[in-house]
C-alpha cells in the first residue's frame, strides 16, 4: 500500500513538473515575438495590428478595422510590466477618434500564463504559429452577458 502511494505521488510530481516546465517568466523580452506589423481578417473586414518592441517596461500597439474601405474603429493597446507580472490594457475609438471608454477607463486583461509560444491573459490569448504568423483569441462579451471567442489570424 505504501509503495503504491509513493509511486502515485512520484507520478503526480513528475506530471506537475512536465506541465510547468514550459511556463516562463512574465517579462516583456519573453513575449517580444508579438512585435511587428500584422494583418488579417475579422468582423467582415481587414485588420491591422502593429506592436512595438519592448521598451520602457511596455509594448504598445495600434489596431485598425477596415470594412468597405472605411475605418470601423481603432484601438490603442499596451502590455506593461507591473509588480512582477504583465497586464494588457486597451482603449477603443470610433473612426473620428472619439473614445468608447471614459477618459480614465481602460479595459484590463491580467496575465494568467506565458509559455515560449503562448501568452494567456484573462480574455485574450496570443499564440505564436511561427515567426510570420500568430493567432489572437479575444473573448467578446455582448449586452446579454454571452461570450464569443473571436480568432484573429495574423501574418506579417
Amino acid at each position: 500500500m505504501k509503495k503504491t502511494i509513493c509511486i502515485l505521488l512520484l507520478l503526480c510530481s513528475a506530471s506537475n513538473f512536465a506541465q510547468n516546465e514550459h511556463i516562463i517568466e512574465p517579462k516583456l523580452e519573453n513575449i517580444s515575438w508579438i512585435s511587428g506589423n500584422w494583418k488579417g481578417e475579422a468582423f467582415g473586414g481587414v485588420t491591422e495590428e502593429n506592436w512595438s518592441e519592448p521598451s520602457g517596461d511596455s509594448m504598445m500597439a495600434n489596431f485598425k478595422l477596415i470594412v468597405d474601405n472605411k475605418v470601423a474603429f481603432y484601438e490603442i493597446e499596451i502590455i506593461r510590466e507591473v509588480e512582477n507580472t504583465l497586464i494588457l490594457q486597451l482603449k477603443h475609438f470610433n473612426n473620428d477618434l472619439k473614445g468608447w471608454e471614459t477618459k480614465d477607463e481602460t479595459i484590463d486583461f491580467p496575465l494568467k500564463e506565458i509559455t515560449p509560444s503562448k501568452v494567456v491573459f484573462e480574455g485574450v490569448i496570443f499564440e505564436k504559429i511561427n515567426e510570420n504568423e500568430m493567432n489572437i483569441y479575444v473573448d467578446i462579451h455582448d449586452e446579454k452577458g454571452n461570450i464569443e471567442t473571436v480568432k484573429f489570424n495574423y501574418k506579417k
